[in-house]
């Protein structure tokens, strides 16, 4: 009997164990991991709407971008159905290999809604608070008084990096670090204006969330986007630019005449750039963003509420995104990008569940243009250029 008894409190001893590890265990599991992220299914779109959308669309190709000098991918959706998608050029212009589907853009600023939203995952994981000054995750920043969300809606004040760098003796032939913007504003103070007191779109602002993001997560930028989006999401194609290991394979850009643009002292930042990417994996992130798996509907909200309003019009900033606000209360959510040769647009009429997506790497402004396609789908917008 006793024996009998031992045997009992053992197995109790064992499940009570084995529960504690399986709690645990799921406590660990990130909301957003590969294995549990589900991907949104694609909706229905009628054949008649489907030939309507796409003709328009190729009229828009064949007249604004194909004749143009076009060089690179475009994909317009509806509720996460591909209406059209075209590769035009070359990955490679002296190469002659043509663009696939798999073929990685540089971003440019577009590559600021991913840094943005980070940064909104890691206040969603009690890891920071929007509303934190600057200065408590990173010390010797010396301008008080500037919060994160004054990063994200660019109402710091700051001067931006990519023109005081040089003006204050940066050796151009040594490439430019996060942590060297930041020891430059700590070195020499450049000037700035008052803080939260209008909006000014400025890189310093998210070269420094990239620094945040490192310090509240304990991981690399690179790491923390692998982790929580690009990995989840299978964004397979999409990675952030490191130009020791990627300089080899990454997609060159070129100018209007086809000069390659050869990287150069900025190149080395992240943030604020310098994630690469596809039409098709920018559809994935787009679709996530509807998901509510990947936020909650109130972080969203954060992110599509827009912050600058002294001045009159359509035209607004919300975090890591630009955005049209009409008296309706309908949104166009966006961000454009211009970085060496490369051209971006990412276009989202959330209320309408449109998705527009241009990625050019051979510099050619009617990219811009892409705006126009809004009107297939509602009234035309006046989208900000980068």
């Amino acid at each position: 009997m006793k024996i009998l008894k031992n045997s009992l409190a053992f197995f109790v001893l064992l499940f009570i164990i084995s529960g504690c590890h399986t709690n645990a265990s799921k406590s660990k599991v990130n909301k957003t991991d590969s294995a549990t992220y589900i991907v949104p299914k694609p909706g229905h779109i009628s054949s008649a709407d489907s030939i309507k959308f796409h003709n328009a669309i190729q009229g828009f190709y064949d007249t604004n971008l194909l004749n143009r000098g076009f060089n690179g991918g475009i994909l317009v959706a509806k509720k996460g159905t591909i209406l059209f998608e075209a590769y035009h050029g070359y990955f490679d212009l002296r190469k002659k290999d043509s663009l696939t589907r798999h073929s990685a853009f540089h971003l440019a600023s577009v590559s600021k809604t991913f840094t943005a939203m980070a940064t909104l995952k890691l206040q969603e994981l009690n890891k920071l608070s929007i509303n934190d000054s600057v200065q408590k995750y990173l010390p010797t920043f010396p301008y008080p008084g500037i919060t994160i969300k004054m990063l994200l809606n660019h109402r710091s004040g700051l001067p931006n990096y990519i023109y005081f760098m040089e003006k204050l003796g940066w050796n151009t032939k040594q490439p430019c670090s996060n942590q060297d913007v930041l020891n430059y504003l700590v070195q020499y103070k450049p000037a700035a204006t008052a803080p939260d007191k209008h909006f000014t779109y400025c890189n310093t602002n998210y070269a420094l969330l990239g620094l945040i993001i490192e310090k509240a997560s304990k991981m690399s930028y690179a790491e923390f986007l692998q982790t929580y989006f690009f990995t989840p999401l299978h964004m397979d194609d999409t990675y952030v630019f490191n130009r020791v290991r990627d300089s080899s394979k990454a997609m060159p850009s070129y100018d209007f005449r086809g000069r390659q643009e050869p990287l150069n002292y900025l190149d080395d930042g992240f943030g604020d750039k310098n994630i690469y990417s596809t039409p098709e994996d920018l559809l994935k992130w787009d679709q996530a963003l509807y998901s509510n798996e990947l936020f909650t509907p109130q972080i969203m909200e954060e992110a599509y509420t827009p912050y600058s309003n002294e001045k009159p019009g359509v035209r607004n900033y919300g975090l890591g995104w630009r955005m049209n606000v009409y008296p309706d209360g309908k949104k166009i959510i966006y961000h454009n990008g211009w970085w060496h040769g490369n051209n971006t647009v990412f276009i989202r009429m959330i209320q309408d569940s449109v998705t527009i997506i241009v990625l050019g790497n051979k510099y050619n402004r009617n990219i811009y243009q892409a705006k126009k396609m809004a009107a297939f789908f509602s009234s035309g917008p006046d989208l900000q250029d980068e």
